[in-house]
């Protein structure tokens, strides 16, 4: 064994224990393993900034990196499904993969150690297979009409097996609340937890509210515009809409893991009524994609207030200029300065490793796991994140 040590100014293990001042992490050079943690001796030299463990990317659609830098920013949801409509197919599959390597190599290099992904088709299997990167991919699908159910379903099942070829963990999700009918809707979340886990777009926008709630607004335009059958007008928000479904695709309780993906309208009835019948429930925030879409951020201080299981993603580069989680984590840092540089690292750490159910090897600096680790540079006195903060993979 070829042990390796790093000391940094903080050393945030994310065990349940306070940052360390002055700490080391030693690790197996071979694997990665980590052997030990502590503080340093007085006088031993330690490197500016702040070692973590290795990042879960909560949310990503790496699929969609040939979208890079080809949309508008600030026109909506509406405006950024017509976009996507026009420009997601541009690129062939082998274009897609190439981007979806490079991608991945960043992400991997900035210190993402694994990621919740989705995917509308195979392109990105092969790049998943053989990366370091750990990834369970969610086959997510559409189909406004209910006489598409059946044949949505068919192909998903398909791709499925496609993954399941490959070697990759993956199952089929539901996408969103306005791009599915009811039928399959329930469907899909009826294969996905069957397998254990489901994502879901939950809440992302004000148009997707007013969707359900009175049948009017941007988004209903856009669908009839489009000619696509609508939800059912509820009065409800979306994600009592959503587990109105999941009752029909199988009882609650539910046990499996659910990730609730935006939660940009996340309201206290809300929280309650899922909370009440998703027992594994984990929320999902993408700052700024929501700010690239639609100027606009989740309720952080009520997820902060009600406990919530909070994890960070990047969403995809059709909504973001980067697949970069300090950045992330900076943005979260600047508008809710009162969440503790300790807790933002858990969201961005510790919570997606517990919702793939990755804790036992990654989320934290504790001794046998292999979490990955990073130092995040240009933290301020307190350790903390500063705009200039960037991260890069250790181990």
């Amino acid at each position: 064994m070829s042990v390796k040590r790093i000391a940094a100014e903080f050393v945030y293990t994310l065990d349940g224990n306070d940052p360390i001042r002055n700490g080391f992490v030693e690790y197996d050079e071979a694997d990665g393993t980590i052997l030990n943690v502590g503080t340093c001796a007085e006088g031993e030299d330690v490197m500016p900034g702040a070692i973590v463990p290795g990042f879960v990317n909560g949310h990503c659609h790496v699929e969609l990196s040939h979208l890079y830098r080809k949309f508008r920013k600030g026109t909506g949801m509406a405006g950024f499904i017509d976009q996507i409509n026009e420009l997601r197919d541009w690129a062939g599959n082998d274009v897609k993969a190439r981007l979806v390597q490079e991608w991945m190599d960043k992400m991997w290099n900035d210190g993402v150690s694994a990621m919740a992904d989705i995917s509308n088709d195979s392109s990105s299997f092969q790049v998943k297979k053989a990366h370091k990167m750990y990834t369970r991919t969610f086959l997510e699908v559409f189909g406004s009409e209910p006489e598409m159910c059946e044949g949505v379903m068919k192909d998903v099942t398909a791709l499925k097996a496609e993954a399941d070829h490959t070697g990759i963990d993956a199952a089929p999700t539901p996408h969103s609340c306005y791009t599915m009918s009811p039928q399959l809707l329930s469907a899909s979340a009826a294969a996905g937890l069957a397998d254990g886990f489901l994502s879901y777009h939950s809440q992302e926008s004000q148009e997707e509210e007013d969707l359900l709630l009175t049948g009017t607004g941007a988004m209903y335009e856009n669908r009839k515009r489009s000619g696509m059958s609508t939800p059912p007008v509820t009065g409800e928000s979306s994600l009592k809409y959503f587990i109105d479904r999941l009752a029909d695709a199988k009882p609650a309780p539910y046990e499996e893991h659910i990730l609730l993906v935006h939660n940009v309208c996340l309201s206290q009835d809300d929280i309650n009524a899922a909370k009440k019948v998703m027992k594994n429930v984990y929320w999902a925030v993408c700052p700024l994609s929501n700010i690239f879409i639609h100027n606009a951020l989740p309720p952080i201080p009520l997820m902060l207030e009600n406990g919530l299981a909070v994890i960070v993603g990047t969403d995809s580069l059709s909504s973001n200029d980067d697949l970069d989680i300090v950045k992330e984590l900076c943005c979260l840092h600047a508008n809710f300065p009162e969440v503790p540089m300790n807790q933002l690292l858990e969201w961005a750490c510790l919570n997606g490793a517990k919702f793939l159910k990755k804790e036992d090897v990654l989320g934290s600096l504790t001794v046998g796991k292999k979490p990955g680790v990073v130092l995040i540079s240009n933290v301020d006195a307190e350790g903390n994140l500063t705009a200039e903060s960037c991260s890069k993979r250790i181990v």
